[in-house]
């Protein structure tokens, strides 16, 4: 007797000459609805689904392939005499492969427009069903539900007869994985109309298995979301060097979220995920130079990114320096040119369009998960958010808002001293705030004495992710000449910082947002 496989796909890529090959290797073909049409009007003989049933297609086809005789002939075991012997009492074949892949769900709900009527309609039901079934006896029988795997499966039937059994687990495995991403997508969007959230549920696919993760005795992977999102290393494409690294990624990422801050141009190098130097300018080529003199020393090794396109007189500066990353949405050709000769630096062009959207960010813990909105809010500073007698300048303004597009990105308690949109120093991660102030500060110094500069006479801007508990933070600015301040407030402490800074001078804005980064 002639051996069966079962066709019912949403994705017809490819299944036409799959169900060829397998006529040609002597296999009767029963069909669905559409799936009949397309395989017959291209003169692949089939069987009507009603045929094998002898039941018509009900309920608008909700109702088609729920059947004994479909689900007999999927589960039945071939090893048991007890199951031989049922099927052959209700007159039930054996089925031995199945080809199904399920309603485009994912795509009928991506439409800006759509119903609900229309998403349910597009929850397939018979599928899973067979799917399922299939994946269960798959021993005897092959399942498959991607497009991809039809060569394999036709390449062994011709070489042996058969398939393996490696092969069936495998494809087994797979349709399992099918039918759980569909139900995870139903529920994710059944829930999110019906108001619950105390599940969370994930799909990322695998994009790259690491060498190792943050050391190099930790395995590591690197997986995707399925939709595409633009400042995303998951879709950037890369143009030269070795393959990224899990501290690579981590660093790579956190420079994509500051590069974001910035429509003017803008570039900066990171190391450890914390900025060692940023600037915007005339052009990327002004950018790049201010953010390599804010710290020659740090950026050794670091990662750049620019946000504008990457041309060969920029490149040119660039490849003296030793760096692991450089990202842009663009390369030139005579950038490329430059670059590609260091075989190891690793060339990122990503996608920067902005969208303004807030992305959900996922921590992992011991035995559990945080989950939070993506940190995209900045408030603009602005004059009316003076609390001190003296008010800043148009300059200061600048810097100010500069300097709190940057700080927000620097690992708590975060400092940062800026001049002409340019960090000059970096105060990062100590366990209190004057700790980062002390560090920002004598950074800023070194800076400018290298340059032949008083730090006291350059009237730098401070920016800090959030409150001063003390006013000793306000003291330590001000015997470094720092003559403008921005910062959150909200201290039962304000007062002592107000009044710190009208002592000396300094103007300060509050800006009632607060942007710790842990």
């Amino acid at each position: 007797m002639a051996r069966r496989a079962l066709f019912s796909v949403s994705d017809k890529t490819g299944v036409v000459e799959f169900a060829s090959k397998l006529v040609n290797l002597g296999w009767e073909i029963i069909a669905t609805g559409g799936t009949q049409k397309l395989l017959e009007s291209n003169g692949v003989k089939t069987i009507g689904i009603s045929e094998i049933t002898g039941f018509p297609e009900i309920c608008d086809g909700r109702v088609k392939t729920l059947h004994p005789k479909v689900h007999g002939g999927l589960l039945g075991r071939r090893d048991l005499e007890s199951h031989r012997q049922q099927l052959k009492e209700n007159g039930i074949e054996y089925i031995d492969l199945v080809c199904v892949n399920l309603y485009p769900f994912a795509a009928t709900i991506a439409k800006p427009d759509v119903t609900m009527e229309d998403a349910i309609e597009h929850i397939d039901i018979g599928g899973p069903s067979m799917v399922r079934s299939a994946a269960k006896n798959w021993e005897s029988v092959v399942i498959v539900v991607n497009p991809e795997d039809y060569d394999t499966v036709i390449k062994e039937l011709e070489a042996n007869g058969d398939t393996s059994r490696e092969t069936r687990l495998q494809l087994s495995a797979k349709a399992y994985t099918h039918t759980a991403e569909y139900d995870m997508m139903i529920a994710s969007w059944m829930r999110e109309k019906a108001g619950l959230n105390e599940k969370l549920f994930l799909e990322y696919d695998l994009k790259q298995t690491l060498r190792y993760g943050e050391n190099p005795h930790q395995s590591a992977k690197f997986y995707s979301a399925l939709k595409p999102v633009s400042f995303s290393l998951a879709t950037a494409e890369q143009l030269n060097g070795k393959e990224l690294s899990y501290n690579n990624i981590q660093d790579a990422n956190a420079a994509l979220n500051i590069v974001r801050e910035f429509d003017v141009p803008f570039c900066v190098g990171l190391k450890h995920m914390n900025p060692c130097g940023a600037a915007i300018g005339a052009d990327i080529k002004e950018a790049w130079e201010k953010t390599y003199e804010a710290d020659k020393v740090s950026i050794f090794g670091g990662i750049v990114a620019v946000n504008r396109e990457l041309t060969r007189e920029v490149a040119e500066l660039m490849k003296p320096v030793f760096l692991e990353i450089i990202m842009a949405p663009s390369f030139s050709e005579g950038a490329l040119e430059v670059l590609c000769t260091k075989k190891n630096l690793r060339l990122l062009k990503v996608d920067m369009t902005r969208d303004n959207k807030a992305q959900t960010q996922y921590v992992s813990i011991n035995g559990g998960m945080l989950v939070q909105e993506q940190d995209i809010n900045i408030v603009t500073p602005t004059a009316d958010m003076c609390v001190t007698e003296t008010k800043p300048t148009e300059a200061q303004l600048i810097d100010m808002d500069f300097a709190w597009r940057i700080v927000k990105h620097i690992k708590s308690n975060a400092i940062v001293v800026v001049k002409d949109g340019m960090t000059l120093g970096v105060g990062a991660g100590q366990m209190n705030r004057v700790g980062s102030a002390n560090i920002a500060l004598k950074q800023a110094e070194a800076t400018l004495a290298a340059a032949g500069k008083d730090i006291r006479k350059e009237g730098l801007v401070m920016g800090s992710d959030a409150f001063f508990p003390f006013g000793d933070s306000v003291d330590s600015a001000a015997q470094y000449g720092i003559k403008a301040i921005v910062q959150p407030g909200g201290s039962v402490r304000d007062q002592e910082s107000i009044d710190a800074a009208n002592k000396y001078g300094i103007t300060m804005l509050f800006t009632g947002e607060r942007h710790f980064k842990h």
